[in-house]
């Protein structure tokens, strides 16, 4: 069984190491993932030998709380009103401990630097009273503060130290010492042997270190607060109530009270509460916090719809599919927090040197203490080196090193529609040498268009008319998209009798009493009609470049030519490149022939393609990549390519839009677009690199401050560190990691990818690389983008680009993102016949540049 518990009491990696290793213990328990950011644990265990009770014992019994998590999401508003409260008790404490710490600085130094003090404190008769008085304003700081030593004493009794107990030992013992201090100052026999105890006393150090320990762990909760501000977002996603019909009239509910099955309306500019299917009216939705998709999209009846988009305009009423925490949203906010719950293979090192971090430091502040005592010091100054080594370690670097880098990449990943369904995956990630992408649905539509029209001796308008009315009756792929196409340009549909389907070849009915056929070049020759050479050689031009030829006969008179294929998405070449770019091999796999794969290979861009592949197969390929010595990346659709994706090293589904819980795979895209799986591995390098930052800071920090500390430089030198300073060093590595780890909250989806010196442009679009447009220059090839305005889905795109193609030796790239069309030529139409292409396609020019 797997369950989540909430943990408390947890202040550093050492807690989190010493929970883990408490409930590793625990017999039944076989994995154990403890969060110090989230204060969360998720534990695996045999229910037959183990339960929940047995594994908080575990925690309690380490010094810690536990509960089971009840697995309720609480609201952003929730979280935050939670973490502004902790953020404002801390405070609290800085203030008290400030006002004090600047008036016991006045009494301790402030004669040092000319201040004069009060008459009772002054001279030699005041020592007592101006020691006393040091002491009186120390307590307030300790007391309010007093959480270090509760906890850090707590986990020296549980035999395992941590942060707090080297806060607590190295601040108490300069408490104590200065009290003893105190007490000789009191009892010396004369005023010369009490002012040599004056410089014992350390209730200055003490304060200091609880005011800067605390000023840092603020500074620290308030920039880790900044870590979980993407789940918040989604969180805030999610509307509050639901218009549901209920015995015939529709009432407001609360949204946990919306059951499946239930109908739901949803009018324009509201919030869809939950997910389902519409059953009555259309929309257009606004997709983007969930998808990342720009555009808004239609939705009809029968089409799914997503809990938590925004119905931009419409009234429509749907059948709810699936509420509460099953809900596209909810498993999205899931994953994205076990995602940045779990470890991934780098933190272990930290893991590690954090279990034994503290009592190794505390060894090496006796053996400094002991060192310096044999050396003829006095035991003031071995004291103080002592203290200076406890407080100037830190293991909350090392700790934060690697979660809070983890949580900010998975959290920005999830904002821009890439899902990590772990920390593993998301560091397996950044070295991939090999992509192998399916073809179909990933590189391209996923579903036929029509690419190209040709007429024989009739309008166009004619031709068209008659595929709608041939094909519309029809049930094969290939019909819904010459319906499609004829619909959008406006067809009129007309009468047909005698409908009649033959298998393998197409359909034959009489269209206004017309005799009238559609199909392959079999169903032409079966029925006595012949091919002319320009018809013929129109045919096999097409089915060369992967295209499929469908001729259309009226009253046997062949009268037209549709070509019908999958095409590419617009920004499948310019992935290709970029992934190419980052140094990565990639393969494509289809099960196409080789002949149309090639096409296709070639279009794309991609060097090697293995066709007539089947389902099984492509493990196998997999297999064999990963022999060779690559780390394999898999890019599918996550339904036939499942083996795949779980065999290789990471597995990323595409387009998985409502279905994000593919359990075969590692990455989750949320929408069907190749360029967000070069982000996911741009955002996986991005983050490791971050991380691998913390840790070599982090140990750097160690390695030379705990030396300095111990007093590494004072024979040599004649320098030593303080406590004081010390204690502000420890605060502030904490704060520049978790700061560091911030950075990744800047990144941006499609900025530019550089292989030496050679940039590639990364955004949603088809421009060229510097050398194609190098190569463009030498050939004289002329070059102008139009901004179009009207474009809302591929088919827009394809329109546009058909348009501007059919244009004298012009080639164009469209980007619906940007609204945009690249033409080149060698010699350009003027900019007035450009913007009649785009005008007759249905779509506005803007500007042309």
């Amino acid at each position: 069984m797997k369950q989540r518990f909430r943990v408390g009491g947890m202040s550093c990696a050492a807690c989190s190491a010493h929970v883990e290793k408490s409930v590793s213990a625990v017999p039944g328990v076989s994995t154990v993932q403890v969060n110090l950011l989230a204060g969360s644990m998720t534990v695996e265990y045999d229910e037959a030998v183990c339960d929940a009770g047995k594994i908080i014992a575990a925690v309690v019994s380490g010094g810690y709380t536990a509960a089971v998590d009840d697995g309720k999401q609480q609201s952003a508003p929730a979280q935050s009103a939670q973490a502004d409260e902790a953020l404002g008790e801390m405070k609290k404490r800085i203030i008290v401990s400030a006002v004090f710490m600047i008036v016991l600085m006045y009494f301790s130094m402030g004669e040092m630097i000319g201040l004069p003090l009060p008459s009772y404190a002054a001279g030699m008769d005041g020592m007592f009273a101006l020691a006393l008085t040091e002491l009186v304003l120390t307590i307030p700081i300790v007391l309010i503060n007093r959480k270090y030593y509760i906890n850090g004493f707590k986990t020296l009794l549980h035999r395992a130290p941590t942060m707090d107990a080297l806060i607590a030992v190295g601040s108490g013992a300069a408490l104590v010492y200065g009290i003893y201090a105190l007490v000789r100052i009191g009892t010396a026999p004369t005023p010369e042997a009490a002012h040599s105890f004056m410089h014992d006393l350390y209730f200055e150090s003490a304060g200091m270190i609880l005011t800067l320990v605390t000023l840092g762990k603020f500074f620290e909760a308030r920039a880790k607060r900044k870590t979980g501000e993407a789940i918040a977002a989604l969180m805030d996603l999610r509307p509050q109530t639901a218009e549901v019909i209920r015995g015939g009239r529709a009432i407001q509910l609360p949204i946990e009270q919306v059951q499946t099955g239930d109908l739901v309306v949803v009018r324009g500019g509201q919030s869809v509460p939950v997910d389902g299917v519409i059953t009555e009216g259309s929309a257009f939705l606004d997709e983007s916090a969930i998808t990342g998709e720009s555009m808004p999209v239609e939705r009809h009846v029968g089409g799914t719809v997503i809990g938590a988009t925004v119905s931009k305009s419409g009234y429509f009423v749907m059948r709810a599919s699936r509420v509460g925490d099953d809900t596209t949203l909810s498993q999205i906010i899931r994953l994205v927090e076990e995602a940045g719950a779990s470890k991934a293979p780098i933190a272990k090192l930290a893991d590690k040197v954090a279990g034994v971090f503290v009592p190794v430091v505390m060894c090496i502040a006796l053996v400094t203490a002991v060192i310096w005592l044999l050396a003829g010091e006095t035991p003031s100054f071995a004291l103080t080196r002592a203290i200076s080594v406890l407080v100037i370690s830190c293991p909350c670097a090392l700790g934060l090193a690697t979660p809070v880098a983890i949580m900010v990449g998975t959290g920005v990943g999830a904002k821009n529609g890439v899902l990590f369904q772990s920390a593993e995956a998301l560091e397996n990630l950044h070295n991939v040498t090999s992509a192998i992408m399916d073809k179909t649905g990933t590189v391209t539509e996923g579903r036929p268009v029509v690419t190209d029209v040709q007429t024989w001796g009739v309008e166009t308008e004619e031709l068209l008319s008659l595929a709608l009315s041939l094909e519309k009756r029809s049930d094969h792929p290939l019909a819904d998209a010459i319906v499609r196409y004829a619909l959008e340009k406006g067809a009129k549909e007309r009468s047909v009798t005698d409908f009649e389907m033959v298998e393998g070849q197409g359909i034959r009915a009489a269209v206004d009493g017309v005799p009238c056929m559609a199909g392959n070049q079999r169903m032409l020759l079966a029925n006595g009609l012949a091919l002319s050479r320009s018809m013929q050689e129109l045919g096999e031009k097409l089915a060369d470049a992967g295209k499929t030829p469908l001729f259309f006969a009226a009253n046997r008179q062949v009268v037209g030519t549709f070509a019908v294929a999958d095409v590419l998405k617009p920004t499948s070449r310019a992935a290709v490149r970029a992934l190419e770019s980052m140094g990565i091999e990639v393969t494509l796999l289809t099960g196409d022939n080789k002949k149309t794969a090639q096409t296709i290979a070639s279009e794309l861009g991609v060097r090697e393609v293995i066709a007539e592949v089947l389902p099984q197969d492509k493990e196998r390929i997999v297999r064999e990549k990963q022999a060779a010595g690559r780390r394999v990346a898999m890019i599918g659709d996550g339904i036939n390519d499942a083996p795949a994706l779980a065999r290789a090293d990471v597995g990323i589904a595409i387009g998985a839009g409502t279905d994000v819980a593919i359990s075969s795979a590692d990455v989750v895209l949320m929408k069907s677009d190749l360029m967000d799986a070069v982000d996911a591995i741009r955002l996986s390098r991005q983050t490791i690199r971050n991380i691998r930052q913390n840790l070599f800071w982090a140990f750097f920090y160690n390695c030379i401050g705990i030396p300095i500390a111990a007093g590494a430089l004072w024979v040599p030198f004649g320098i030593k560190l303080s406590p004081m300073i010390g204690a502000a060093a420890m605060s502030l590595s904490s704060v520049c990691v978790v700061s560091n780890a911030l950075r990744l909250r800047f990144f941006k989806a499609g900025e530019r990818v550089k292989q030496a010196g050679d940039p590639i442009v990364l955004p949603h679009s088809e421009q060229p690389n510097p050398s194609e447009t190098t190569k463009n220059k030498e050939e004289n090839v002329m070059e102008k983008t139009i901004r179009v305005e009207g474009m809302m889905c591929m088919h827009c795109v394809a329109h546009v680009k058909k348009a501007l193609e059919e244009l004298p030796g012009v080639t164009a790239e469209v980007d619906l993102d940007g609204g945009r069309a690249v033409v080149r030529a060698e010699q350009l139409p003027d900019d007035a016949a450009l913007t009649s292409a785009v005008t007759e396609a249905g779509y506005k020019v803007v500007g042309i540049e």
